[in-house]
């Protein structure tokens, strides 16, 4: 789950979190006719809000609510950002936007609590990364948050290539080196002129360069969420790095196998792309070992077990998320603030909840708890 959602949940869950909240979920826009489509919808959102919640917290005031949906409304960059969607969270005294890397269905909530599913749903999968592109002359580092790559700009001195990282230090000698793309004949960028130099000396400064690179994550990159690092690389690069790395940051637990010598970020999150599936996949497959454990599948059970804390684990299929009435239609039901409801107790209890597509979760159940005891 992405730090950024960790953190967001930690704070709407804890006991410092007092309701009553309401919960708008939005899809979003860039084009201009499509924002004002979006700030006409927030604006009828807000006014339906506003008769729920004077009809549920009718002791209560409205007006510090009202305040923030007219800031809302007023400023312009909040409904600019390109985002697919937002989750825009409120109680009284605080205001929560989290943007999200997924489509929502657009829908408001007044509740004691804040919908959380859309954000657990946004979180699932979404690992945020350092993806390195790396040759045997060069590398460059790529932050990949929410589904989107930048790239990041490094220190002086970080070794982006063998020139900088190694200098007078090249085996071979004086060398007449420079990095010119693979259009100059070097699978990879990197050129040797006027001295044929030998293929152990090439060996040793492409071994060396690497032992720059990872004692640069290892000491120097700035890394305060020890976010892993992995590889954008040629097969026979990943293996040498691999060989090589020392540094605690470094996973080979998934790779793109290409070479990124004349990469665009669009190419890089495309490759993205395909390293998180294969990390989704491996995560989706650790799942069916919870099978073995006790487990109930059953609304009403699942509801009762989490009150209890005895839910380890919670799996809500994205099929349950659908407006639902009880047996009293003039009554306020929605199976979704059942579900959110339950999830809420299970965070609070210690426990992890994921809202996935019914492919991926355990056995395909649409809802699944595995129990503690």
């Amino acid at each position: 789950m992405a730090n950024i959602s960790k953190k967001l949940l930690a704070e709407l869950t804890s006991e410092e979190a007092n309701g009553p909240f309401i919960t708008f979920m939005l899809n979003t826009h860039v084009a201009h006719q499509e924002v004002e489509k979006d700030q006409l919808l927030f604006k009828n959102f807000a006014k339906e809000a506003k008769k729920r919640f004077e009809k549920r917290y009718a002791d209560q005031s409205f007006a510090p609510f009202q305040e923030k949906i007219e800031r809302l409304l007023a400023d312009q960059s909040f409904w600019r950002s390109g985002t697919k969607s937002v989750a825009i969270i409120m109680n009284a005294e605080e205001l929560y936007i989290h943007r999200l890397s997924i489509e929502v269905d657009d829908q408001y909530y007044v509740s004691d609590l804040p919908y959380l599913l859309a954000i657990i749903k946004n979180a699932q999968f979404n690992y945020p990364y350092y993806l390195m592109a790396l040759n045997r002359d060069s590398m460059k580092l790529y932050l990949v948050k929410n589904k989107l790559a930048e790239e990041i700009e490094l220190p002086e001195g970080a070794p982006v290539d063998v020139v900088t990282a190694l200098g007078d230090e090249l085996t071979g000698g004086n060398l007449n080196y420079s990095s010119q793309g693979s259009s100059q004949g070097s699978k990879e960028g990197v050129a040797y002129h006027g001295v044929n130099s030998k293929d152990e000396e090439v060996e040793i400064d492409w071994v060396n360069y690497y032992q720059a690179v990872d004692n640069f994550l290892q000491n120097d990159l700035d890394n305060p969420e020890n976010l892993p690092v992995y590889l954008y690389a040629l097969p026979e690069n990943q293996t040498q790095f691999k060989k090589i790395a020392k540094n605690k940051f470094y996973s080979d637990k998934a790779a793109v196998s290409a070479s990124p010598a004349q990469i665009t970020i669009k190419d890089i999150e495309q490759g993205a792309e395909k390293l998180s599936a294969e990390l989704a996949v491996e995560e989706t497959d650790s799942y069916q070992s919870l099978m073995n454990k006790k487990f109930i599948d059953q609304l009403v059970d699942i509801v009762q077990a989490a009150k209890e804390g005895r839910v380890s684990h919670l799996f809500i299929a994205t099929s349950n998320l659908v407006t639902g009435f009880g047996d009293d239609p003039d009554t306020e039901y929605d199976r979704r603030q059942v579900l959110n409801e339950t999830a809420d107790q299970v965070i609070k209890n210690g426990g992890q909840v994921f809202v996935l597509d019914q492919k991926d979760a355990p056995d395909e159940k649409s809802l699944l708890a595995i129990l503690r005891f």
